[in-house]
């Protein structure tokens, strides 16, 4: 979820045509130089990304297999889960890579291509949290009407639409990307972001900054205003049940959700509070480990935790496991 960092440019920095070179290949400066903290970020990272990829392929497969999770709710969350997995190996893999071999070196294509798919990613998420806050607003104040209207159909559109209007922000920015010139081929991040990378161009990068800064206002500010009125209508309609359970039990349904929407949003706005430019770089480094590797970690413990179905699933499927491995 690195979608706000890019707004962060450096509107001031605009780079001479001259004296650049074509590069083939980046290097990749990391998170440190220091052996001993490279070595404890590398079992803290292939840590994470481990459960990471073992949690949401949990969630993957217990949302197919299980005929109680056939919902819209965990269709949705079944997506979120495919595109933690995928936002996270996006970047993690090739940056343990580097930390294990000390090759820093990323080929020009290679980092095109992981630029486009950890944005791709990221912002898709912002989406679907969206429909995922109205799926929640629909489940809690039309319940009546909820399979009606959150149908498999209007699910697959709303999935569809996530993806298409995520593809039709980033390709314009990023066609206009691949005609940059580069003078320095050190790129000041562990993995390729487009921050770093507008900062090392020969080119005039102004026009490319302004349409990134709309898009990601536009994203943020259209998806934070959808999740923020589904969750004050669901607030006040749950406030006006009339016993404590029932509320309860509505607050438990939206409770998973709202913490991970908090994480991902909190982490965007936490880059405005850096407590100088200078510190720039290394705070959009830290938000960006916590948006990689922590979040993806936590959010099917977060889901999973707080379930029963979930749970339930789970156990289920463990007894079905075991029982067949004995025979």
């Amino acid at each position: 979820m690195l979608l706000i960092l890019t707004c962060r440019l450096d509107q001031s920095q605009v780079k001479g045509l001259s004296n650049h070179t074509t590069f083939t290949s980046f290097i990749l400066l990391g998170l440190t130089e220091d052996p001993q903290l490279q070595i404890l970020i590398f079992v803290f990272l292939l840590l994470t990304y481990v459960l990471s990829i073992i949690g949401n392929l949990t969630i993957i497969l217990l949302t197919l297999v299980d005929t109680h999770l056939k919902t819209a709710m965990y269709f949705l969350l079944q997506n979120f889960s495919f595109l933690e997995f995928s936002f996270t190996s996006s970047c993690i893999p090739r940056f343990l890579y580097s930390i294990s071999t000390g090759d820093r070196t990323i080929t020009y294509n290679a980092c095109m291509s992981q630029l486009f798919f950890v944005y791709l990613f990221a912002v898709t998420e912002f989406f679907l949290l969206a429909i995922m806050s109205y799926d929640r607003y629909v489940a809690i104040l039309k319940p009546l009407h909820y399979m009606t209207i959150m149908n498999p159909r209007t699910c697959k559109i709303f999935l569809l639409s996530c993806w298409m209007t995520t593809l039709l922000i980033l390709l314009p920015p990023l066609s206009l990307g691949l005609e940059l010139e580069f003078c320095d081929s050190v790129i000041d991040h562990f993995y390729c972001d487009a921050n770093p990378l507008l900062k090392i161009s020969c080119t005039d990068t102004w026009f490319i900054e302004q349409m990134m800064i709309v898009g990601c206002v536009v994203i943020f500010i259209m998806t934070l205003v959808c999740v923020v009125l589904s969750y004050i209508y669901i607030i006040r309609t749950i406030l006006r049940f009339p016993s404590a359970q029932q509320r309860k039990k509505a607050f438990s349904t939206c409770s998973s959700h709202i913490i991970v929407v908090s994480i991902a949003y909190g982490s965007c706005i936490f880059v405005y509070i850096k407590p100088s430019a200078k510190d720039e770089m290394t705070i959009n480094k830290g938000v960006t480990i916590l948006n990689t590797s922590i979040s993806p970690m936590l959010n099917p413990f977060i889901y999973t935790l707080r379930n029963k179905l979930v749970k339930q699933a789970f156990s289920d499927f463990m007894k079905r496991f075991m029982l067949f491995s004995k025979h």
